[in-house]
């Protein structure tokens, strides 16, 4: 496990795509965080009501920037339109959003990343006793 943390941001905006209105820009913050070495955070900005956030996995934004990645929640493709964007599609029990964003702004988010933990290098930063504390009840009796 190493300890120097580190934690970047990236600010950016993506287009909110809906059928037969125009496209609505979206502040959203990227984070990547050494703590959760895997994960990738988008954090969309909600007007006032603040921040909504969405956790994947760091090689699901690599993949979908390639080809049609993800079969849950989140997935991630390269725009057949504009080869110069990627379509972010979330899905939850509250509903569905589709988003446009700039492959370059996540190619380069993602390159920061690969600067911090070189892919397949994860392991290194995961502290499994402290993931195990937050897992595990204290008081078992």
């Amino acid at each position: 496990m190493r300890n120097d943390h580190v934690t970047l941001r990236s600010t950016a905006v993506f287009d909110l795509l809906a059928p037969r209105t125009p496209a609505v820009p979206v502040k959203v913050e990227l984070r990547y965080d050494t703590r959760d070495p895997y994960a990738v955070v988008a954090a969309f900005r909600t007007g006032r009501a603040g921040w909504v956030e969405w956790v994947y996995a760091r090689d699901l934004l690599a993949d979908g920037l390639l080809a049609e990645a993800g079969d849950g929640d989140v997935r991630i493709r390269p725009s057949v339109e504009d080869p110069e964007a990627v379509l972010i599609e979330l899905n939850s029990p509250s509903g569905h959003a589709m988003f446009e964003a700039s492959a370059q702004e996540l190619a380069d988010f993602l390159d920061r990343t690969y600067d911090v933990v070189l892919p397949g290098n994860e392991h290194l930063w995961v502290d499994v006793d402290e993931a195990l504390t937050h897992l595990i009840p204290n008081d078992l009796t």
